[in-house]
């Protein structure tokens, strides 16, 4: 044998007397506070709150519709709220400037026809 794998790879059933199923391995934790994330974030601004960690997921979903969707319309909401706010305050300074810009472009054609009187007058 080359030791090349040929075919698909099976790993050897290795018989180890001494091992004993635990099936509470992972219930070790009754009650817990706390939940932990390490996240990178490219876009500032997430947000972690109402965190369940249960292994029924219909008793998820029914505190999801309770907690979560009740929050995402609000926010939804006053977010599009906030939006609305911005773009009206971004369409007045707009429009204002646009006032300014045409006030002084009528400013500059009176300065021409001083101009104008001027020459004249010499």
């Amino acid at each position: 044998n080359d030791g090349s794998v040929k075919g698909k790879w099976e790993d050897p059933e290795i018989d180890n007397p001494d091992f004993v199923d635990d099936a509470e391995l992972y219930n070790v934790v009754k009650d817990n506070g706390l939940v932990g994330f390490e996240l990178w974030q490219g876009k500032a601004g997430s947000i972690f709150d109402n965190i369940l960690v249960c292994d029924d997921p219909a008793y998820a979903k029914a505190q999801a519709e309770k907690n979560i969707v009740p929050l995402q319309k609000a926010e939804k909401e006053m977010k599009q709220k906030k939006d609305d706010e911005e773009a009206e305050q971004r369409k007045k300074e707009d429009d204002d400037r646009k006032a300014k810009e045409a006030a002084d472009d009528d400013d500059d054609d009176d300065d021409e026809d001083d101009d104008d009187k001027k020459k004249s007058e010499l």
